[in-house]
């Protein structure tokens, strides 16, 4: 006979081997902050822990957003509907954590085509700044057009 504790532990090893190599290669693929690691990896962990005992989970797949639309616009952040995370900008954020584009995000969640995927305050001082360095303006005219031909 086996001992039931025993195969567990022996489970749940393999289970943190595993989850440790999914992390470690999309750790070393993309850019994740050291911050973020432990949560991904507990993530992924509980993730396979729930496929091995048959109870996986869809988090937030199954359509519940993480916060609601109207709270996910602030000024100076836009919150992630997948996972309740503050950004300024989240269309790089939506393609590398979870490969979606803006528009697959917005049908996802049944948003409108002009939700920003900028935070309102970022944009206005990216826009500034645009202006300020001359940008958007047709250049001026240097008066020089077609030279006269010597006669």
């Amino acid at each position: 006979m086996t001992d039931g504790k025993s195969d567990n532990g022996k489970s749940m090893d393999h289970l943190l081997q595993l989850a440790t190599g999914i992390v470690s290669s999309y750790v070393s693929h993309n850019q994740v902050p050291m911050t973020e690691v432990p949560t991904i990896l507990k993530s992924v962990h509980s993730v396979l822990a729930g496929l091995v005992s048959g109870t996986a989970n869809e988090g937030t797949a199954a359509g519940k957003p993480a916060v609601s639309v109207k709270k996910s616009i602030g000024d100076d952040f836009i919150i992630c509907l997948e996972d309740g995370k503050k950004l300024k900008m989240l269309k790089r954020y939506l393609r590398s954590n979870y490969n979606l584009s803006p528009e697959e995000y917005r049908a996802k969640w049944g948003l409108p085509a002009d939700y920003p995927m900028v935070a309102p305050a970022y944009a206005r001082q990216r826009s500034e700044f645009a202006k300020k360095i001359g940008l958007g303006r047709v250049p001026a005219s240097t008066g020089r057009g077609r030279r006269k031909k010597a006669a």
